[in-house]
């Protein structure tokens, strides 16, 4: 008796039995929270929203012909002109001149509605199909309590970012030529400083630069050539310089000989003769060693061709001198003699002072081309340095005649694409839908509001008949009675009616619960339908 008895579980059934038991707080509930909830709908201010699309058209001349010079890409630039327009001073300037929001706002709430106005402003982008992060159009809408508003506003904001694009591209174009302007004349002016720098390096190591090497290496050769053969001239002229000397010297000591012996009248010839044949023996060893080409052998054959000829002179003078018949005519014919004796020596002479100037001039010609050729070998020596300075300037020249080819390209492709621009014929916003006309109001949502209100009611009539079930204190099952009284059950009483009350009762019953379902299936619906067609 003390333990406590254990809570019967319920069925199904028990379930089914408390529906049918309390099903006045089912459908009551039901239908005053659908109720409730669809009239508090029809409370609430409508929206219109009223949407156009903006298609962004490519620019009408191909860009292989004009390539553009705005580099933004178009979700950049879109996304600027969004925080643009939708900035605080181009919307309060719609806000006055539609007249938005009531007439009469104070200053202080400008802020206020300006941000109200971003909320009823929906920008949408629309990407091409297959191609993600690339766009094709954008769609703008607005919502207004008058669908005639609506639609000026949308119109508006739509004219607003057309115009926007247009001023933009065009900005962007300008600023982009401008840009490229100042860029060339800077290139420019570094051309021609590199160009001048290029132009006096060459002027200052003229002869020196690695293009002049061939033309240097071809000079220092000839000049080679040319020494070579001075040099050789050289030792030919002083050689002959030895031979005139030595030939002079002969001449002169064997004159002094024979002219010792005229004076102690011994006779000459026999003296000229042995001197021939000592001559003539050199002459023949000299041929054995050498060609007659030799200098010695020319310097023999000419000694003895002078000393047969002063041979012959003697024996005419002593011929002349047994034939003379006075004193007079042999002084004058031994002065003769002497003179014509003495020509060979002022020959040799003459030929020794031409040979001095020869030598000389050969000299300082040698000196002239030794001079030459240092200087060439030097310009060769520097030319790899000149070569490696040239290189430096001749690539930072490179560098900047590129750069400035490069910009004036750019600049003129820039000036086409301005140009283009300006002719409005570039990349442009085209509206493709005009703002329409809202003919009913996206909010509030009543068909939504309208099953909302049915859920509303489902959940208030439940839980209005589980509170209902909870607090009644009636015990309408045995198992209850079991878990509150320990002792058997002996015997039920069932209530009785008669049978005209219990006819009336399910008649009055029957009655209010067909027209409660009438109304919950008819009514429910039916609204609900309404509010889904009519908005």
């Amino acid at each position: 008796m003390n333990s406590m008895p254990e809570k019967p579980t319920r069925a199904l059934e028990d379930y089914l039995a408390i529906a049918r038991r309390r099903r006045w707080w089912i459908i009551l509930p039901l239908f005053l929270g659908w109720a409730a909830v669809i009239t508090a709908s029809w409370f609430i201010a409508p929206k219109y929203r009223s949407e156009t699309v903006i298609i962004i058209e490519q620019q009408k001349v191909p860009e292989h012909y004009v390539v553009p010079n705005v580099a933004v890409d178009l979700q950049g630039r879109l996304q600027s002109m969004t925080q643009q327009i939708l900035s605080r001073t181009r919307l309060q300037g719609v806000i006055e001149k539609l007249r938005l929001y009531g007439v009469g706002q104070k200053r202080a709430d400008a802020d206020s509605l300006v941000e109200r106005m971003r909320q009823d402003i929906k920008i949408d982008l629309v990407p091409v199909p297959g191609r993600p992060g690339e766009l094709s159009a954008f769609k703008i809408s607005y919502s207004a309590p008058n669908p005639r508003l609506a639609q000026q506003v949308t119109n508006q904001l739509s004219s607003l970012f057309i115009e926007e694009n247009l001023h933009n591209r065009q900005q962007l174009s300008q600023n982009t030529t401008e840009f490229l302007e100042l860029q060339l004349e800077q290139a420019r002016k570094d051309l021609a400083r590199q160009e001048e720098h290029l132009r006096d390096f060459k002027s200052k190591y003229l002869g020196e630069l690695p293009e002049q090497q061939q033309s240097n290496v071809q000079i220092l050769s000839g000049l080679q050539t040319r020494l070579q053969a001075a040099t050789e001239a050289l030792n030919q002229a002083n050689q002959q310089k030895l031979y005139l000397e030595s030939w002079l010297g002969q001449y002169k000591s064997l004159r002094a000989n024979l002219q010792a012996k005229k004076s102690s009248n011994s006779a000459s010839p026999p003296v000229l003769y042995e001197e021939l044949d000592r001559l003539r023996a050199q002459l023949v060893d000299l041929s054995a060693r050498y060609t007659p080409d030799h200098p010695d052998v020319l310097r023999l054959k000419q000694q003895i061709a002078t000393t047969e000829k002063l041979a012959q002179q003697e024996d005419a003078d002593i011929t002349s001198g047994k034939s003379s018949r006075s004193t007079e005519t042999v002084s004058t014919a031994r002065s003769m003699a002497d003179l014509q004796s003495m020509s060979p020596m002022l020959q040799i002479e003459g030929q020794v002072k031409a040979n001095q100037l020869e030598i000389a001039n050969r000299q300082q010609e040698v000196r002239a081309l030794a001079r030459q050729i240092e200087n060439y070998q030097d310009r060769l020596n520097l030319t790899p340095v000149r070569e490696q300075e040239l290189a430096s300037i001749t690539r930072d020249h490179e560098q900047s005649r590129t750069n400035y080819e490069s910009l004036l390209n750019k600049k003129m492709q820039s000036e086409m694409a301005t140009s283009l621009e300006k002719r409005e014929e570039g990349e442009q916003f085209h509206i493709i839908d005009p703002p329409n006309v809202p003919h009913k109001p996206y909010w509030p949502d009543r068909f939504k509001f309208s099953l909302l209100g049915v859920a509303f009611g489902i959940l208030l009539a439940f839980g209005t008949a589980a509170l209902v079930e909870t607090v009644d204190g009636r015990i309408y099952r045995e198992q209850d009675l079991r878990a509150l009284v320990a002792s058997p059950v002996l015997a039920r009483i069932p209530l009785f009616h008669s049978s005209e009350e219990q006819q009336k009762q399910q008649q009055w019953y029957r009655g209010l619960e067909t027209a409660a379902a009438s109304v919950l299936i008819i009514m429910i619906p039916t609204m609900t339908l309404f509010t889904y067609y009519r908005g």
